[in-house]
């Protein structure tokens, strides 16, 4: 069976391969946006220009899909913000959009697909979420508050649609080389290639299990992001630190040599 398959932030990294995967796979994918350039033209893709900002025009593309294919099957909240900034340096503003993009568009996007789902009697809403959710990460105050606030979210919509034939789940991709993860600080070397990522996602799209991870190494990094939060946290601030140490380093060696 033929399933239509939702994903928001769908035209670069984790979600353009996603895109390309399911699409590979024969899925129907409604692929949403603020630019379509990099998305292939295939007949099974529905791609839209779309702020998850503005539950008007989310609505109006749920709307279009549910118009030319019947309904969202299964819904892939996927669109992210990530500002890299030190606390002192943040405005509320800045914490503001990362919430608006991260946390109130996810919620944008279930409240327009959930009518539907309801009156079908079936559904699967995959959150993407990310282990600094648990552990934390210096310069990223809004988007680890998000991903914390998705895993309570998603577990608390699971329990409340549990009865209703609608999924909520938490997809957790590993640490990838994407353009929203370039001020992790993390080292090249510990970074997944995206489109090994959205493959292996792929694969894991429409399961029910509550949480999602693909392979064992992603798997084993979860349980250790969520059981040893503290240690995890500091492993990965003192990587991250380390990095741009060597970054910094780097760049003054060149610029020495250029000069």
């Amino acid at each position: 069976m033929t399933r239509t398959v939702l994903i928001t932030g769908a035209n670069n990294g984790i979600g353009l391969a996603l895109t390309r995967s399911l699409l590979d796979t024969g899925d129907r994918v409604a692929a949403l946006d603020l630019s379509l350039e990099n998305l292939p033209r295939m007949p099974n893709l529905f791609a839209f220009v779309c702020d998850v900002t503005d539950p008007d025009r989310v609505q109006a593309v749920v709307d279009e899909v549910a118009h030319q294919w019947g309904g969202v099957d299964i819904l892939i909240n996927n669109a992210c913000l990530a500002l890299f900034t030190p606390f002192d340096e943040r405005t509320l503003d800045d914490i503001r959009r990362e919430f608006d993009v991260n946390y109130f568009g996810y919620l944008n996007l279930i409240r327009a697909v959930l009518p539907g789902m309801k009156k079908r009697g079936h559904g699967i809403i995959h959150n993407v979420s990310s282990g600094v959710g648990f552990t934390g990460m210096p310069g990223m105050t809004g988007y680890t508050s998000t991903k914390g606030a998705i895993e309570a979210l998603t577990r608390t919509l699971a329990l409340e649609y549990a009865q209703s034939g609608i999924i909520f789940n938490v997809m957790h991709p590993p640490l990838t080389g994407t353009n929203s993860a370039a001020g992790f600080g993390i080292p090249p070397e510990m970074m997944a290639d995206p489109r090994t990522v959205g493959g292996e996602l792929a694969k894991l799209v429409g399961k029910t299990r509550p949480v999602l991870a693909a392979g064992f190494v992603n798997n084993l990094q979860l349980w250790m992001s969520y059981h040893l939060r503290v240690p995890m946290g500091r492993l990965m601030s003192s990587l991250a630190e380390k990095a741009r140490q060597n970054q910094e380093g780097n760049t003054i060696v060149t610029s020495a040599k250029q000069g």
